[in-house]
């Protein structure tokens, strides 16, 4: 290419003002540095783009074709300019997710974020909640958000979004038809949760306070899905976070239990280490996650909850 960009900002400010004194002052270039440019601008292309007089300069013709293009040349240069600015102001940003907000909540945000920020890099790890705060705690991720609230000393914890947990069954399972079950109720199921010392299981074991040492535990599982399967396969009800069952209970293939009387309400939280100062990816991201924190699918909700 024989133009540079500074030649186009040249010509599209003489352009503007038709007069090389007022575009330097434009430029914060002196008058001939500025008539210099443009007449190497002109001279490269071996064309005339004003009609000068000694007093002004007038676009001609070919300097309006010129200038069409040129502007749209230079807005291109501009947006790529501040895309690559943003990439160097953002830098790349580590997110620790729990297991069920990776698998059913972090993919949209994820998207959100990539939208607003196209050149940015990010990287998702997917872990339990307790393995989320050591990974925050180790600064092997920038933010973490996880699935039940937990004191550090070295950690800055705020409240996220609203979360419940569901029992569920097959439909063809005997307490499939129960409007709610009662402690009798809870006390006959085969249950199949997440493992010990994870979120889901200590919201569990707090809504099963007063039965937890009569429970028929039959199957502690690691991953959602394994505990969707094995419900499927007629193994007992399990109990998981709504988000992790919403597909299967709008499809008809489980069905919510809803417990009298034990409810199993939780939030979500997102968490930094306080010795780490914020970067701008981390405050984009952790404002992309608070600002539409509260919506949800009320009819899916419905569903959830037992109401038609």
């Amino acid at each position: 290419m024989k133009y540079t960009l500074r030649h186009l900002e040249v010509f599209l400010a003489v352009a503007k003002e038709q007069s090389i004194s007022k575009a330097a002052e434009q430029l914060s270039m002196s008058q001939s540095a500025t008539s210099a440019a443009l007449q190497e601008f002109e001279h490269r292309y071996d064309m005339q783009l004003f009609d000068r007089s000694a007093k002004r300069l007038r676009l001609n013709s070919k300097g309006a074709t010129i200038r069409s293009k040129a502007e749209r040349l230079m807005a291109h240069a501009r947006e790529f300019d501040s895309e690559l600015k943003q990439h160097e102001e953002l830098g790349h940003l580590k997110v620790g997710a729990s297991l069920t907000i990776a698998n059913y909540l972090a993919a949209g945000y994820l998207a959100s974020y990539m939208q607003q920020h196209p050149m940015a890099e990010v990287e998702i790890t997917a872990a339990s909640s307790p393995q989320i705060i050591d990974k925050v705690l180790n600064f092997e991720v920038d933010v973490g958000l996880i699935e039940a609230e937990m004191h550090h000393n070295d950690l800055s914890q705020t409240l996220w979004r609203e979360d419940n947990m569901v029992a569920f069954c097959r439909p063809d399972h005997p307490f499939a038809k129960k409007n709610s079950l009662n402690d009798r109720d809870i006390l006959a199921c085969h249950w199949i949760v997440r493992e010990p010392g994870t979120a889901h299981r200590k919201t569990f074991d707090e809504a099963m306070h007063g039965l937890l040492v009569d429970l028929d535990i039959r199957l502690q599982l690691p991953q959602n899905e394994a505990i969707k399967n094995a419900v499927k396969a007629g193994l007992g009800v399990g109990c998981l976070s709504e988000l992790a069952i919403a597909d299967e209970i709008e499809q008809g293939t489980l069905l919510a239990l809803p417990l009298k009387r034990r409810p199993m309400n939780r939030h979500f939280y997102i968490v930094t280490h306080k010795h780490t100062a914020p970067t701008q990816a981390v405050e984009r991201w952790v404002a992309l996650c608070n600002k539409d924190a509260d919506g949800h699918d009320p009819e899916k909700q419905d569903k959830l909850s037992g109401k038609h």
